[in-house]
């Protein structure tokens, strides 16, 4: 039950009723990611193409999918990433999404919100007050 009310209520998990019943009646499942998202394909879109879409196993985060469905979706590619055999080279780093305004988001020294001190203002400083 909480489920159907979050779907109706809420478009951020998951997805809503109106997405749910679109995929039933005109979607066709092409693909899933490591990260548990579902892509779909079907109908057609504004520009003529073939509409993708995907739902999202958790929270709609934007980058929470990775760069092959990110072409996918954006239709940059039309090779599916699940039917492609790409292997990723030694010096590529695996996919993270943004971290940004979430606890592990990178806080520089100094932040606010770090867990470090300020550094010391050092005697090339000299801090500008009204009237000089």
């Amino acid at each position: 039950m909480l489920k159907f009310l979050t779907q109706f209520f809420t478009w951020w998990n998951g997805q809503t009723l109106g997405t749910r019943f679109h995929t039933w009646r005109r979607g066709t499942e092409v693909g899933r990611d490591e990260n548990g998202n579902i892509y779909y394909t079907g109908g057609i879109d504004s520009e003529g193409r073939q509409r993708r879409w995907v739902i999202f196993s958790g929270y709609a985060e934007a980058t929470d999918i990775p760069p092959g469905w990110h072409g996918w979706i954006h239709h940059r590619t039309d090779i599916l990433p699940s039917k492609e055999d790409y292997k990723p080279r030694e010096w590529q780093k695996p996919h993270q999404p943004n971290l940004t305004g979430t606890p592990a988001a990178y806080r520089p020294k100094g932040s606010i919100l770090g867990h470090q001190e300020r550094p010391r203002v050092t005697g090339d400083y000299d801090a500008w007050t009204p009237g000089n």
